[in-house]
């Protein structure tokens, strides 16, 4: 096969991409003005934030993005989102929700996500019926099917719709549309709650999730994109694994950077820092292979 024919079908391949995300997009408008208004889940991720300007667009002020604050919710995650609200012109509410009220999320099993998720539908619920939005939306896709994901059981519960997922949208597919928008989380890294930093069975503390967050930002501060500090409480004290993407483990361990990101960790207040020479990758904490003791 020549230079010029494996040209042409990639032009070929990229064209059909495209074109299959634009006919899922027209499939999403639909699903939506098919709501008639919505309450949409949101974030500030990638996937909530795409579905949250698509419906501002086809619904207008008929579509409301609610966000869920609570010690699990890094500060920053929550101004940006709030920004782009403003940014991008569509309506967000702050709902202050209460799971670290709940024993069973606070004892972190296998199925903490459930937890979370029955509490924000259960804020999200009354304020639905209050104010006429006849649906509540969240971000599920096509690329979660088939994954752990606890909180899909409790948005059944509550007949909360996944219209990203209806209309057969995959992560890859969403991020290049939000590209097309002009939507700057089309690159944005996956970010889960920082409860999901510490491993299941282990308790969940507002302290922890601010040692968390502020240890996470030591790295994101230094540059690094893809970014995790998983925490592990030893006999020892508490210690920090640090996971960044496995393109960027090269810079992080090359040069002077290394002593002064531990030292920084350490300050706050941990008793061990290490690296995970695997690099990021989702659901680490689900392996069994990991032994709680510093080497």
């Amino acid at each position: 096969m020549g230079d010029r024919e494996i040209a042409d079908r990639l032009d070929s391949c990229h064209f059909l991409c495209v074109t299959a995300s634009s006919t899922k997009l027209s499939q999403l408008r639909e699903i939506l003005r098919g709501y008639g208004s919505c309450i949409i889940a949101y974030s500030g991720g990638v996937d909530s934030v795409f579905l949250a300007k698509v419906a501002h667009d086809v619904l207008g002020e008929r579509a409301l993005a609610a966000i869920a604050d609570s010690p699990s919710l890094p500060r920053r995650e929550l101004a940006e989102a709030l920004e782009l609200g403003v940014q991008f012109a569509f309506p967000v509410r702050v709902v202050k929700t209460a799971e670290f009220s709940n024993e069973r999320y606070l004892a972190n099993p296998s199925n903490r996500c459930y937890f979370c998720k029955h509490e924000l539908f259960t804020e999200l619920a009354p304020l639905a019926r209050s104010e006429g939005f006849s649906v509540i939306a969240y971000g599920e896709n096509a690329s979660d099917v088939g994954d752990h994901r606890p909180g899909a059981q409790a948005a059944a519960e509550f007949q909360v719709k996944a219209p990203l997922k209806d209309a057969g949208l995959t992560k890859a597919e969403i991020r290049h549309l939000s590209a097309e928008l002009g939507l700057p989380t089309a690159d944005k890294p996956q970010l889960a709650c920082l409860s999901s930093r510490i491993p299941y069975g282990e308790n969940v503390t507002p302290e922890k999730l601010a040692m968390i967050e502020a240890a996470e930002y030591v790295l994101r501060d230094r540059g690094f994109h893809d970014v995790r500090v998983r925490h592990h409480e030893l006999r020892q004290g508490a210690l920090a694994r640090i996971e960044v993407g496995r393109d960027e483990l090269a810079r992080l361990t090359q040069g002077d950077l290394l002593p002064g990101i531990a030292a920084a960790i350490r300050s706050l207040g941990y008793a061990h820092v290490t690296l995970d020479l695997e690099g990021y990758r989702r659901g680490s904490l689900n392996e069994i292979r990991f032994v709680s003791r510093p080497v």
